[in-house]
């Protein structure tokens, strides 16, 4: 396919180890040592950290790594216009996506996705910590945030709308904010480093400040105790739209909302060209979240 020596390398990336790989290849640890070492020096520069316990690419390396996976997916696809099956989308796609998220606004949908695409192998991970997507693990990742890295190439998916919310109860025993300002007299919810908000009104954006009155490292234990009326939180409607909707949750200062920098997008390392499976991903979730998200339908 390559460079006999750049397969090795990739190999050991999507193995983990030097041993492992060797256990893919049938070679000895000490073969893919040195022809490891041997790529080194050739290319003038170290590409992986390696000790007995822990194996990391080098910014070299990861960059090395990036540039053959475009390689790699070029060929592929070579392989598929002589085949005939260029616009056909198939084969492995590995998402990543945030938990909450992927359960509530991804998973749901992935039958009808395999459905219009059944000749992909799909596997999804979900997790709160933002994957290295150099590594090779990933093709692409659902991120909600308000700065994609340049490194990344970002699809924007949809909007990604913030309301402080709380439940009934908390509202009766403790009364309305009528004013950002009044938020001081207020028990405030946010998982760690979710404070200072930043809230937009009728006179402009401003950062508040606050203590979580219950501190989390989970934003998921945050949405359950805003509906638990322990307290004001400052959610995304792709979270709370259904709670909003049937009144186990109400809108605070519905005049005010989160910053609206943030947004969903699907992001990958740059090539080339994008595979059939992920420009398939990225077009259907686009159909699936627009033009208006579900779930602003329904909340308000």
């Amino acid at each position: 396919m390559m460079d006999p020596d750049y397969d090795l390398f990739m190999a050991i990336v999507t193995a983990g180890s030097l041993s492992a790989a060797g256990r893919t290849l049938n070679t000895s640890p000490a073969m893919v040592s040195k022809r490891l070492l041997r790529l080194e020096n050739r290319l003038g520069t170290r590409l992986l950290h390696r000790s007995t316990r822990k194996m990391a690419l080098t910014p070299q390396g990861q960059r090395l790594h990036a540039d053959l996976k475009a390689i790699v997916v070029a060929l592929k696809e070579a392989e598929s216009r002589v085949q005939g099956q260029t616009d056909v989308p198939s084969g492995a796609l590995r998402v990543s996506a945030p938990t909450s998220f992927g359960r509530l606004h991804l998973a749901p949908h992935i039958a009808a996705f395999l459905r219009v695409h059944p000749r992909v192998d799909l596997s999804l991970d979900l997790s709160d910590g933002f994957v290295d997507l150099f590594s090779g693990d990933i093709d692409i990742a659902i991120r909600i945030t308000a700065d994609v890295p340049p490194s990344l190439t970002a699809h924007r998916l949809a909007r990604s709308a913030r309301v402080l919310c709380a439940a009934p109860d908390y509202i009766a025993a403790h009364g309305t904010p009528e004013t950002i300002p009044d938020l001081a007299a207020h028990r405030l919810l946010a998982a760690t480093g979710q404070l200072p908000w930043r809230l937009t009104g009728p006179k402009g954006t401003t950062s508040w400040d606050g203590i979580s009155h219950v501190r989390t490292n989970s934003s998921e234990v945050v949405r359950e105790l805003t509906i638990g009326g322990v307290g004001i939180a400052l959610r995304s409607l792709w979270d709370v739209n259904r709670e909003l909707a049937d009144g186990t949750l109400q809108r605070v200062l519905p005049d005010v909302s989160g910053s609206s920098d943030i947004a969903i997008y699907a992001v990958h390392p740059p090539v080339p060209t994008i595979p059939p499976t992920v420009a398939a991903l990225i077009g259907f979730l686009r159909e699936t979240y627009g033009p208006v998200p579900p779930w602003e339908v329904d909340a308000h």
